[in-house]
């Protein structure tokens, strides 16, 4: 740690002979467009600057303009665009007064900029450029402002800028230079010169003057990025820079980089923007290329996941600094959680990350890392060149040089980046700007990236407890389902599905998608998964279950609807029923690898008509059919419509082999479109081997019901070779359920007997939802009450379970041979 703090000490001592040695390299490289950009840059670098501006006289010298910046946005600061020359600001006073101004927190509370800027917690300083030249205007966040070094670092880069005279509109007459354009801001007309053209590949008599020409011919990507620039709501005062790709007719796109200032209008003339285009590829190609930094921030806007971020990171660095690896990591309490490595190979590291290796990225205390700790403590970019002291777990990362860049935000530090080489690395002061630059964005964009992982694996949670969580063992068939959430941001989508065991061998086999893709859809999902089950259970037909869903669903009062399709399946007979709601036709891959989309006739979605029919369609499956119900998600993207994916899920479906249906399932789903939630449920059916003997017997009221039953018991059993005790007791069980449905309740009653795998069912069906309630105590007295307690003692077992408009009480029996 001694020699650590020594050689910071010694970074210290030497800092201002750095800034002239690195201000000197400018002043002597040829001249270049972002010659002012790179001088403006050793601010953030050398003098702790979040923010560094060059305000100059434009054309009307009653003001003066940003030219250009370098850091965080101004708009973070209160900072305008422009200032009167005689007004209140500090630009103005120094401009006019020829002197640097310190300003603290306290002295930018009574500036009149202040109310843009509430309770400014930053420092201030400005420093005259030369007599009316402008000014140069750095904040500082650090606390106490702007130290000794710091100020001298800045009066160093004040005499190093040199900004160009201000270009004014271009010539309504005459040529253009033939790599500048000029652009009226108010019609879209655009002037460009021959060079412009041929970067476009664009023939001068083929041109219509106007810019969305241009435009069309660029990336799409890059458009949001252009339209910044030459929209006039967007555009600031000022010098811009950017880099776009423009489509060719052949190979990859071609770079293009911008240069462009706005200009005011004024006395009749519209405001203008000028500049210039250039092949970035002839270009200067070195690390602190502002287009470096332009398109990190491009990748790290549609970084997703922590993963995501170190790959980006990684991209931007690695190949330009030449480094020979990088790490990125997470900091968790004392721990570096390491999230990327480049390259992967533990071999790469040094031995105290492989001994500390967790499964695939090594976890190593900060504690481990003095220096590191003390870096990150700072909240510096910090460079180690060859042969710097440094303990063995970083030693061995750079031994050639290394930089540490914590990356801050929100006021702490998420993470730190970790570059190193092997042969020995002289870091250039431009190098320094941008790894500056790069850790910022790096800081944020982990930051917003550990949200969205946390957040993306808490709806995938809630997702997966609105779903089932494993499919029941079915009769005759196997069933296997999958889901896949959407990739797309963070909402929880609305697709769903469910398998439901019915009495005598049926199974409904479920499918659905609510409207959206928020909390409210996942809420709806649920409800409507459970309604849908609640209502199949009662025993409604497929046809009512889905119209009491509907009503359900306009009662609640939402917005949204839903699609389902509903399959009630005979695992005894391989009949089936099938109602769709809006949804998607089935698809049926035959035994001999045929597939049909099955035309079944649909009603219109749940909850949007209160009068709705839901037709019932019958299908028939044979032995070996599999039965495909899927959603949206998976047959329709931007490239296909739903016919297509339809025909598409029916070919590959056709493919696969159903004797393996996990398989298929996750090959249907290969490849599959994550911009929408996916459902997929596969059902094979196989058939019974051993069907139950069935019969019915309606019951009347009638004076001699009871015994029309037992006469009807007797003589079924005795053709199914039930043996004569078994009979004896089925006709007490017959009875006693028929009686207590007659006394008790009104309507229809029936009686129905199934005998499979050596156990006989008895039940009776009434009208009446109330089920029996077997009582704990009768007395003598007592002229009721004991029906249920004798078919409790004589059976195996017994239950009630509601049907459609009542109840149905049996009994199951063991026949003894």
């Amino acid at each position: 740690m001694a020699d650590v703090a020594s050689e910071g000490a010694a970074v210290r001592r030497t800092r201002t002979e750095r800034a002239e040695l690195a201000l000197d390299t400018l002043s002597a490289a040829p001249p270049s467009p972002d010659r002012l950009r790179r001088v403006l840059e050793q601010g953030l670098v050398l003098a702790g600057a979040a923010f560094v501006g060059a305000y100059v006289p434009g054309r009307d010298p009653s003001a003066l303009y940003l030219a250009e910046s370098v850091g965080l946005p101004r708009t973070l600061f209160g900072l305008r665009d422009g200032y009167p020359v005689t007004g209140g600001s500090p630009v103005a006073e120094a401009h006019r007064t020829g002197r640097s101004l310190w300003l603290g927190p306290q002295e930018l509370a009574d500036c009149p900029d202040s109310r843009r800027t509430p309770s400014p917690d930053f420092s201030l300083a400005v420093l005259p450029l030369g007599p009316a030249a402008g000014c140069l205007l750095a904040v500082s966040e650090q606390p106490g402002g702007f130290g000794t070094d710091d100020r001298a670092c800045l009066e160093l880069i004040a005499r190093a800028v040199a900004v160009p005279a201000p270009a004014g509109p271009a010539p309504e007459t005459g040529e253009l230079p033939a790599d500048a354009f000029s652009l009226a801001m108010d019609t879209g007309r655009i002037e460009v010169g021959d060079e412009i053209l041929r970067l476009f590949e664009i023939e001068r008599e083929d041109f219509d003057g106007k810019v969305e020409t241009l435009l069309g011919l660029t990336v799409p990507e890059d458009l949001p990025a252009l339209m910044s620039v030459v929209e006039a709501d967007h555009m600031s005062i000022g010098e811009r820079e950017l880099e776009f790709r423009v489509l060719q007719p052949s190979g990859p796109p071609k770079w293009l980089r911008l240069s462009g200032r706005l200009l005011e209008g004024g006395e009749g003339r519209p405001a203008r923007l000028v500049g210039t285009v250039a092949d970035a590829s002839t270009l200067r190609s070195e690390v602190t290329d502002v287009a470096r930094v332009q398109r990190l921030a491009a990748a790290l806007a549609t970084a997703g996941t922590v993963k995501d971020v170190g790959k980006a990171v990684v991209a931007a660095l690695r190949k330009p600094l030449q480094a020979d690896r990088i790490a990125l990591a997470e900091l968790e309490n004392d721990r570096l959680v390491v999230t990327v490595l480049d390259p992967p190979e533990p071999d790469a590291w040094p031995e105290l990350w492989r001994t500390e290796w967790r499964t695939e990225w090594p976890d190593a205390p900060v504690r481990a890392m003095p220096t590191l700790a003390a870096a990150l403590r700072e909240g510096r970019a910090r460079i180690w060149p060859a042969g710097s002291p440094l303990e063995p777990a970083l030693a061995d990362v750079g031994p050639g040089g290394l930089a540490v860049l914590p990356l801050p935000a929100d006021g702490r530090m998420a993470g730190a980046c970790l570059i190193g080489w092997d042969r020995p690395h002289e870091f250039a002061p431009d190098e320094r700007a941008l790894l500056t630059a790069c850790a910022g964005l790096a800081g944020q964009a982990l930051l917003r990236a550990h949200a969205f992982d946390a957040e993306h694996e808490l709806v995938g949670m809630l997702q997966r407890t609105l779903l089932p969580r494993r499919l029941p063992r079915l009769p005759g068939g196997v069933a296997v389902a999958r889901y896949l959430p959407t990739t797309e941001g963070l909402e929880v989508g609305g697709d769903w599905y469910d398998v439901i065991p019915l009495t005598d061998n049926h199974v409904a086999l479920v499918i659905g998608d609510v409207q959206g893709h928020n909390a409210g859809a996942a809420t709806l999902m649920g409800q409507m998964r459970t309604a849908l089950r609640a209502y199949a259970a009662e025993g409604h037909s497929p046809d009512v279950v889905v119209a009491h869903a509907n009503r359900l669903l306009l009662d609640m009062e939402t917005d949204l609807f839903a699609t389902c399709c509903y399959v009630d399946l005979d695992m005894e007979q391989g009949t089936a029923l099938c109602v769709r709601a809006g949804h998607l036709q089935p698809v049926l891959r035959n035994p001999d690898g045929s597939t049909e989309i099955v035309q079944a006739e649909g009603g219109p979605p749940l909850g949007v008509l209160t009068q709705a029919d839901f037709p019932m369609t019958p299908l028939r499956l044979q032995t070996g059919t599999v039965l495909a119900l899927t959603t949206d998600g998976l047959v329709e993207s931007a490239d296909a419509d739903i016919d297509e994916g339809m025909d598409r899920l029916a070919r590959e479906l056709a493919a696969a082999d159903p004797a393996h249906l996990n398989l298929v399932a996750d090959a249907l789903l290969t490849g599959a479109h994550r911009g929408d939630d996916v459902a997929l449920l596969l059902m094979r059916y196989d058939g019974m081997a051993v069907r139950p003997l069935r019969e019915s017997w309606t019951v009347w009221r009638l004076p001699e019901a009871v015994r029309h039953a037992r006469r009807f018991t007797g003589r079924t059993l005795r053709s199914w070779g039930v043996s004569r005790d078994t009979i004896d007791v089925a006709l007490l069980v017959v009875s006693e359920l028929v009686t207590n449905a007659l006394v008790h309740t009104d309507g229809q009653v029936r009686l129905d007997m199934s005998l499979v795998n050596h156990r006989l069912r008895l039940a009776v069906t009434d009208a009446s939802p109330r089920s029996p309630v077997k009582p704990t105590n009768i007395g003598w007295e007592a002229t009721g009450g004991r029906g249920i307690l004798l078919v409790e003692a004589v059976s195996e077992d017994w239950g009630t379970v509601p049907v459609s408009g009542g109840k149905q009480v049996w009994a199951d029996l063991v026949p003894h041979a």
